[in-house]
């Protein structure tokens, strides 16, 4: 069984919408991180020694895997449970793609947007990503093949980027584009995504 630390409006939901996706039981603890005292749950403490959201406890027939990093926990699902379908087999040519995008929203879409929020005028020599056009530019060259970034196959990194890019047009990153623009709208439309959205809005913070 898994079990998902998460608290809403934050990275957790795109785990929530990962687990969605997938045919696996699974609970959700609610873990409110903006209360210290609330954070005090041992098993999460264990799973997440920062403190931070999401994380997972799973139980296994070889023991108890608990990690945190919602880009480390969506690669390790989708590896662990191969029957969803949502990563490329090892030997499958296309892993390689799949791990390039897997890893695109924590190294280059997240500081990326902070770039942008912050309005930083940082040297692209000096930053692992470039900078926010560079970015956004490989982004959209990545989705021309397909209506997702494996193509015709919906996968892991489509979570994970798909939310980034979700959360983007949401809080006005998002530059004029109607590629990243459908690309957002089939990723809304995905019944895992609508559950996680609507579960995140019920316990939000009024």
């Amino acid at each position: 069984m898994i079990t998902l630390f998460w608290c809403p409006q934050t990275r957790a939901s795109r785990v929530l919408w990962l687990l969605g996706e997938m045919d696996e039981p699974f609970d959700v603890r609610l873990i409110d991180i903006r209360n210290p005292e609330a954070k005090q749950d041992p098993d999460f403490l264990a799973s997440s020694p920062m403190g931070k959201v999401p994380a997972i406890m799973d139980t296994t027939p070889n023991g108890v895997v608990r990690m945190s990093d919602s880009a480390a926990i969506a690669l390790y699902l989708a590896d662990r449970y191969p029957a969803s379908g949502l990563a490329p087999a090892i030997d499958d040519p296309e892993r390689g793609d799949y791990l390039y995008w897997m890893t695109y929203t924590p190294g280059a879409i997240e500081p990326a947007m902070m770039e942008k929020f912050n309005n930083l005028e940082l040297s692209r020599a000096s930053t692992g990503w470039g900078n926010y056009e560079t970015v956004i530019g490989v982004l959209e060259a990545g989705l021309e093949e397909g209506p997702w970034l494996l193509g015709e196959v919906f996968s892991a990194a489509d979570v994970l980027v798909g939310s980034s890019v979700y959360f983007m047009k949401m809080f006005g990153l998002l530059p004029e584009s109607p590629v990243l623009e459908a690309y957002a709208e089939r990723c809304l439309a995905r019944p895992a995504y609508q559950q996680a959205l609507a579960r995140d809005a019920e316990l939000s913070p009024q």
